[in-house]
């Protein structure tokens, strides 16, 4: 692999795992409707019609937490699904953060 494309795959993640400033999450939760800061995290309840649909976008949730290596904390409580994400490395939230709930609202 090239020098060039080894450093910019290093800066990627780097930037992935930086915490974010107030200014960006701010930006970035407005981009999310129903989700919300909480402590050094950022949380959203999905409600479904029932216990089998939010046990099928448990198992959504969990293909995508483990195609970007990224995984939320998971409390399923009938027909209601809590997900809670923050990047535990960084201390904090950072983008990976922001894609992963990104990436769970195309389906919830």
């Amino acid at each position: 692999m090239p020098a060039d494309d080894r450093r910019t795959r290093e800066t990627q993640q780097e930037d992935a795992v930086a915490k974010l400033t107030k200014k960006e999450l701010k930006a970035g939760l407005a981009d999310l409707p129903g989700w919300r800061q909480q402590g050094d995290a950022i949380e959203r309840t999905y409600a479904f019609p029932n216990f089998r649909v939010a046990l099928a976008f448990v198992g959504f949730a969990g293909e995508v937490a483990e195609e970007l290596g990224h995984h939320p904390d998971i409390d399923v409580r009938y027909n209601r699904v809590r997900l809670a994400v923050t990047t535990h490395d960084a201390g904090g939230l950072t983008a990976k953060d922001l894609e992963l709930a990104r990436r769970l609202d195309q389906r919830g």
